[in-house]
């Protein structure tokens, strides 16, 4: 709500949203929760690590170091803030011959035509 203050008054945006107008100021008072602070605090930390790997690393890479550096926390949660912070690692690029097995006669381009029992696809 408080980014799209400038284009829509507060009233309307809690009548929409289905909060009142007291309780949004309310919260705007209210200090920040430890998990937010301590989401600040690491997304600090995982920004750091991932420019030092020039961007390349992900939230697995990136959740090793922070274990080497006694920093205890779950690979989804650093996934999470790397996705919220658009952040994303670099997958391995694949080498020939590495291609996904097919079934026998697939080429894997177009929609496919009527199955076995002659329904679609």
């Amino acid at each position: 709500m408080r980014a799209h203050q400038a284009e829509f008054h507060v009233t309307t945006m809690a009548r929409v949203l289905g909060v009142s107008t007291s309780g949004y100021y309310a919260w705007l008072g209210r200090p920040r929760s430890a998990r937010e602070k301590s989401n600040r605090l690491l997304v600090a930390r995982v920004r750091a690590i991932y420019e030092q790997s020039r961007g390349t690393y992900g939230a697995p890479r990136i959740q090793a170091e922070l274990a080497d550096e006694g920093v205890s926390v779950s690979r989804k949660r650093i996934a999470r803030l790397m996705r919220e912070s658009g952040l994303a690692g670099v997958s391995r690029a694949q080498e020939a011959g590495d291609d996904p097995p097919r079934s026998e006669g697939s080429t894997g381009a177009g929609p496919r035509g009527p199955g076995v029992h002659g329904r679609g696809s």
